[in-house]
């Protein structure tokens, strides 16, 4: 990044935010990081603090990433969210290009070259988390990655939703594409096979799509179950998987039932699938969702507290989708405070109460703050941001979350029609308060009993 664009970047921010707030372009570029983690808590992720300021040029921003992958998902996933980032931050309208910071890809920007897998930055194997429900999975893929097309062709695995086996198979496409990057892999849901098998019907184009699925090193599918009732689609994956295994390509697929048990699927397919080896992903274990709960806070930058990842992954059970959406929810609660998660903190944000009071109201909450801190329910409900004001306004916010089902949306809406976000963060500040001030503990403690004689 040269002189000229640094001090321009650095010009232009100072004509729209508070004096000494950011002192250089470095400063700037991690405020933009900062609030992505903010606007888009579902795709944040821990890696983005390795994310560089590459180069700033009439209003377009460009970004390092650590590798093309991740530019991509950046790209396909975040980009609304970077270009609303660096638009609050700067004032100005400034849009976002992902440039691949790789050898491999050296100065690309995050366009995905004709045949390169789109693959998600997570879905390696080194966070796979495996245990008695999925070795045997976890091993073939590994085994299958390191020699394509001669150890266990094709391999077949299959479970239930939520299970990882999508994750799996991303991990082998990454895997074989770091250890030969001139392999040509393909990697695809069944729909889209069948989409562009249509296609290439529609348009007159059978050859070119029978050369580009017949020639590859490795063919992965995703969900191969949707294969049934599809005949003409059937006959061309007939076909397309012979030609593959003759040629010693590696063919991995998934789906959700053992090759046998899906319907409608003709015997002379359901005998291929069956030729390699067929492996079963289980349902983890709770010592095994542990592991995974902490495993995917991790990848988020998340401190979750050994109690709180037990009470996480006995409150999901057994999808491990869940998980995500679990984490999602605690992220947007602490926001990028780098707090540890406790049990408490977690069946907050996950809406359990260990004494919830259907007859307790939000009114009966807000009396009694006011009457405990005397101060009027105007101004619980105003604007006022003292701290005479803001302290007892989290406090109703947090015993209506602990004490009552009301929703966040539904707290913030007693309370001067505050939005969610800021009745997660009240939640929050209070928590932390709660386990470092014995006086705040006290004032719970006090108005808890109070609320609820």
């Amino acid at each position: 990044m040269n002189y000229r664009d640094v001090s321009s970047f650095y010009a232009l921010y100072k004509l729209t935010v508070r004096k000494n707030l950011v002192q250089d372009a470095r400063e700037i570029f991690e405020a933009i990081i900062d609030r992505v983690k903010v606007l888009d808590p579902v795709n944040s992720r821990s890696w983005f603090d390795s994310l560089t300021l590459k180069n700033l040029n009439g209003g377009m921003l460009e970004i390092g990433c650590p590798d093309s992958q991740s530019a991509v998902f950046l790209q396909d996933t975040c980009i609304a969210s970077f270009n609303m980032a660096a638009q609050q931050i700067t004032g100005h309208l400034v849009t976002i290009k992902f440039i691949s910071d790789s050898k491999l890809s050296k100065g690309k920007s995050a366009k995905q070259t004709t045949g390169e897998p789109k693959l998600h930055p997570d879905y390696t194997f080194d966070n796979f988390v495996v245990g008695p429900c999925n070795r045997l999975a976890h091993a073939s893929c590994v085994a299958v990655s390191k020699s394509p097309g001669k150890t266990y062709n094709p391999l077949f695995i299959y479970g239930t939703v939520g299970m990882g086996k999508t994750h799996l198979l991303h991990a082998v496409c990454r895997e074989t594409q770091n250890s030969n990057p001139k392999a040509k892999i393909l990697f695809l849901s069944c729909e889209e096979f069948v989409n562009r098998f249509i296609n290439a019907i529609e348009q007159g184009s059978m050859s070119e799509f029978k050369n580009q699925y017949r020639t590859v090193d490795l063919l992965v599918i995703d969900d191969v179950q949707f294969l049934r009732e599809r005949d003409q689609s059937q006959e061309e994956f007939f076909h397309t998987f012979n030609a593959l295994y003759d040629n010693q390509s590696q063919i991995v697929l998934s789906a959700d039932a053992p090759p046998g048990e899906i319907p409608s699927l003709p015997e002379r397919l359901t005998s291929r699938f069956k030729c390699g080896l067929v492996a079963r992903i289980d349902a983890p274990t709770h010592e095994t969702m542990v592991a995974i709960v902490q495993k995917k806070a991790r990848l988020r930058g998340m401190k979750v507290s050994e109690d709180a990842a037990e009470y996480i992954a006995g409150r999901v059970k057994a999808n491990i989708r869940e998980i995500e959406g679990a984490l999602t929810t605690l992220y947007a609660l602490i926001g990028t405070t780098g707090q540890e998660i406790s049990k408490e903190l977690a069946k907050i944000a996950l809406g359990e109460n260990e004494t919830p009071n259907k007859n307790i109201s939000i009114t009966d909450i807000i009396k009694a703050v006011t009457s405990y801190y005397d101060v009027r329910q105007a101004d619980l409900q105003s604007k006022k941001r003292s701290q005479s004001i803001t302290m007892p306004r989290q406090i109703c916010m947090y015993l209506a979350r602990s004490l009552t089902d009301y929703s966040l949306e539904e707290i913030g809406g007693h309370l001067g029609g505050r939005d969610h976000t800021t009745v997660m963060h009240a939640c929050s500040k209070i928590t932390g308060l709660q386990q470092s001030s014995e006086k705040i503990q006290l004032q719970l403690t006090e108005l808890t009993k109070r609320i609820t004689k």
